[in-house]
């Protein structure tokens, strides 16, 4: 249990100080964007890389990243026909989705899964799946959303993934983790460093967007926001309870999907949105919501599934 608590105090202090800086004013008007486009652009991209390339891609192939896959492939699914009968822009219905089904794996999952289960690779298969498919698969349709209304190119289309830098990274890094090969410690120790900035600019930025927010739930995204928290903090846990027993997994390997099924949506789903400028507070107030949410169920797993 103590996991539970540890990581979102992390995360609740980081985001504290944002605010924080938020009310003070020390970073200017555009520090959400500034920081936002420095972890997408910079900082993301040197993370994607170093995570996947170190990675031992055999290991986790296993139940644990098909169950991964189709929870989250089924609960990002989930939200879109919601979004369509509500009419809702493209952009936010792509956010929404991203946030029913893209969970904070990183900063939260990784406490969760050493002190609640035992050994933080069980967090393996959840983080290569978002790192290597979820992540290029958003940012590149968000890429493409951003520029509806303008004369593109079916090539510009066809070619997103191409200018994608998470994408490029997540592609490279595949590369090393499959030949084995990874660039030399002059070249690594700088990127590590860079990569080491990407959480906690995401923080920050979304700390600092909390200054004069509204509070959640409130105006026309709304029912989408309780639409997402339904899906991410009751659904995908539930869809990833079933699978596990369907594939018979039982003791720490049952908990273990669960828990990373149950864990908030990520805040890379708020970066992407102010990179994009698409479904800006959606993905801020499911940030934030299904965080809170997900307390009380996160400790009732635990509860249930240890016994």
């Amino acid at each position: 249990m103590t996991g539970i608590g540890e990581g979102f105090l992390v995360i609740a202090v980081v985001i504290a100080v944002g605010y924080g800086i938020g009310r003070a004013g020390v970073l200017g008007p555009s520090a959400t964007q500034v920081l936002s486009r420095t972890a997408f652009f910079v900082a993301s991209p040197a993370l994607l890389f170093t995570v996947i390339a170190q990675q031992d891609i055999g290991a986790v192939f296993s139940a644990g990243l098909v169950v991964t896959a189709v929870t989250s492939t089924l609960a990002c699914a989930l939200f879109v026909p919601f979004g369509l009968l509500r009419r809702r822009p493209a952009g936010e219905i792509a956010i929404g989705s991203m946030a029913s089904g893209y969970v904070n794996a990183g900063n939260l999952g990784i406490p969760i899964a050493t002190y609640a289960l035992g050994s933080a690779g069980e967090i393996a298969p959840v983080l290569l799946f978002q790192l290597a498919v979820l992540a290029p698969l958003f940012s590149t349709v968000l890429d493409v959303v951003s520029h509806q209304g303008e004369r593109t190119s079916r090539r510009r289309t066809l070619t997103a993934p191409l200018r994608n830098p998470l994408a490029i990274a997540t592609a490279a890094g595949l590369v090393a983790s499959a030949t084995g090969w990874l660039p030399p410690e002059p070249v690594m120790a700088p990127l590590q460093l860079i990569a080491d900035l990407a959480v906690p600019c995401m923080l920050l930025a979304f700390g600092i967007s909390l200054r004069g927010a509204a509070r959640p739930g409130t105006g026309d995204v709304g029912p989408s926001l309780w639409v997402v928290v339904a899906i991410k903090n009751v659904l995908q846990p539930l869809i990833g309870l079933g699978l596990g027993l369907l594939l018979g997994l039982s003791g720490i390997a049952l908990m273990a999907v669960v828990v990373c099924a149950a864990l908030p949506t990520a805040q890379n789903v708020f970066g992407y949105a102010v990179r994009f400028d698409q479904g800006v507070r959606l993905g801020r107030d499911a940030a934030l919501t299904t965080t809170i949410v997900s307390v009380p169920v996160l400790f009732l797993i635990v509860g249930l599934l240890a016994t």
